[in-house]
């Protein structure tokens, strides 16, 4: 079910997320002082492909004063547009009823576009603790 929900995400919409994220990435590591938010937006363009079976975990458990900073500044100047971006899809594609579960993912992608510093892209099974697998 997952693979099938992740190729119908890549046609009505992943593909043209992730270019954005993408692109935003080469922008970012162009302009050497931006890398952090240009790696951080390599990795989201690469869970807007395949979003669904994975999930976003803090990478420790309290972010350091520059990430949160970090954090700050990427809300400030992208994190917010890109957030509004994710919620005009989501409704469009939750107009129809196989378009919920990729507006579901939409909405997935909105915390980890406002802040993608101190995160972490895992599969969601490997969250399962060692006694239950």
């Amino acid at each position: 079910m997952k693979t099938l929900l992740n190729l119908i995400w890549f046609v009505f919409g992943g593909f043209v997320l992730a270019l954005g994220y993408f692109l935003a990435g080469i922008v970012c590591c162009l302009l050497v002082v931006t890398i952090p938010w240009g790696i951080a937006s390599f990795r989201i363009g690469a869970y807007a492909l395949w979003p669904f079976g994975r999930t976003v975990v803090d990478r420790h458990e309290r972010p350091g004063v520059a990430t949160d900073l970090g954090n700050i500044i990427w809300l400030l100047v992208a994190g917010i547009w890109i957030a509004i971006g994710h919620i005009a899809t989501a409704i469009a594609m939750a107009a129809t009823i196989v378009g919920i579960p990729l507006a579901v993912a939409n909405i997935k992608l909105i915390p980890v576009s406002l802040f993608p510093l101190g995160k972490r892209i895992v599969r969601s099974n490997s969250l399962l603790p060692s006694y239950s697998r």
